[in-house]
């Protein structure tokens, strides 16, 4: 879900100065007539959005698009079937509409991005064989298992949940109390576990919460503390919670996606909005190795625990734009609520592909988009 916060981007100035050289680039081609115009369009297939990473293409073909009957919006999770060279993207929550997921091609085999397109879409439903809703279920994060099963997180809870790729509910994981929304818990309403991400062995699966505990609370820098979980697959009693992990993010900032590249290594999606500008969104990379487990600390406030390593990867601000339009405010039009992030397959030349879509919330101020990236090899993970 889109959070406004009204600590504004720690990068204004230089966004500022791009916006005004982008405003004076569009006035000129606008007065140097229709040829000059014409010629400037042209965009490059990739374009450097940061060192080693590329701007691999763009499409908002499933922007307010239909599908058997289901609005298609709210895509706030993402995960890749490599087996079926497939993605499952997962819907929020739309009203009493049944929660879901759908099946999405999002082929990257050529020399840019080409246009997504949905193949199925599936129903989740409950123990007793009933679609899920958004009344009682917000799925925010997906992860595809070993075994071809889903694990999904809801923050309306927050849960984590397994499922069929049939819709089919298996398994409900426990949830540590201090996360659910208070009352019961210390979490705030909305803020919870947004991300989920299963490492590539199998055996750890991460989740965090988008916004801090109660008792973590923020700096007086606005940068917020977040617990990311860690769970461990323990075999026939399956995923359990095992550590706790304190990540600090940028001001004004929450957690909205998590790939886990290794057992102690992550990606990190970072997303904030600030009414009038825009979004920020940024990866980073973050190394879990030698970090602390949290896991018993009653607050990580000053003086407490250090957060974990991090680095950044990319800010999308700073990816050419190309043909990209919004219809709100933003300081670049590529920008958007994003909120999925998923590694996809190899691209031509041997890089790693990361897909980013936007939630537009199902609200006409906002976009479905798909952005892909190219990531030389070694960059996905800290000190490269």
């Amino acid at each position: 879900m889109i959070q406004i916060h009204r600590t504004r981007a720690v990068n204004a100035p230089r966004r500022l100065i791009a916006a005004l050289i982008f405003l004076m680039a569009l006035c000129a081609a606008t007065f140097a007539g229709p040829e000059l115009a014409t010629a400037a369009r042209p965009q490059p297939d990739t374009a450097q959005c940061a060192p080693g990473v590329d701007l691999f293409g763009f499409s908002d073909a499933l922007n307010k698009r239909t599908f058997e009957g289901t609005n298609v919006g709210g895509l706030s999770g993402l995960t890749y079937d490599a087996g079926k060279d497939v993605y499952y993207g997962l819907v929020d929550n739309e009203g009493t509409t049944p929660a879901r997921f759908y099946t999405l091609r999002l082929p990257t085999d050529g020399q840019k991005l080409g246009k997504p397109r949905i193949l199925d879409v599936t129903t989740l439903k409950d123990e007793n064989g009933q679609p899920f809703t958004g009344v009682n279920f917000d799925g925010e994060g997906i992860a595809l298992t070993r075994d071809d099963e889903l694990l999904i997180s809801s923050e309306t809870e927050p849960s984590i949940r397994r499922f069929s790729l049939d819709g089919e509910l298996l398994e409900e994981l426990p949830v540590p109390p201090k996360f659910l929304v208070a009352p019961k818990g210390q979490a705030t309403s909305n803020q919870t576990f947004e991300s989920l991400s299963l490492s590539p062995s199998g055996r750890s699966l991460f989740t965090a919460v988008e916004g801090p505990l109660a008792p973590d609370g923020s700096t007086a820098d606005g940068e917020n503390r977040i617990r990311i979980l860690r769970y461990e697959d323990r075999g026939p009693g399956g995923f359990e919670p095992a550590e706790e992990f304190f990540y600090l993010t940028e001001p004004g900032q929450g957690v909205v996606e998590i790939v886990a590249l290794s057992e102690s290594e992550l990606l990190v999606l970072e997303r904030g909005f600030v009414l009038g500008e825009g979004n920020t969104v940024r990866i980073f990379r973050v190394s879990l190795a030698g970090a602390e487990d949290v896991s018993d600390e009653p607050s990580l406030a000053a003086p407490g625990p250090e957060p974990v390593e991090k680095e950044l990867l990319v800010d999308l601000a700073d990816c050419p734009p190309g043909d990209a339009t919004t219809p709100g405010t933003q300081p670049n039009p590529l920008l958007d609520n994003y909120e999925s992030l998923a590694l996809g397959p190899r691209l031509p030349g041997g890089s790693s592909s990361l897909l980013l879509q936007s939630d537009d919330n199902f609200s006409a101020g906002q976009v479905t988009r798909v952005v892909a990236l190219g990531v030389e090899n070694g960059q996905l993970r800290m000190g490269r």
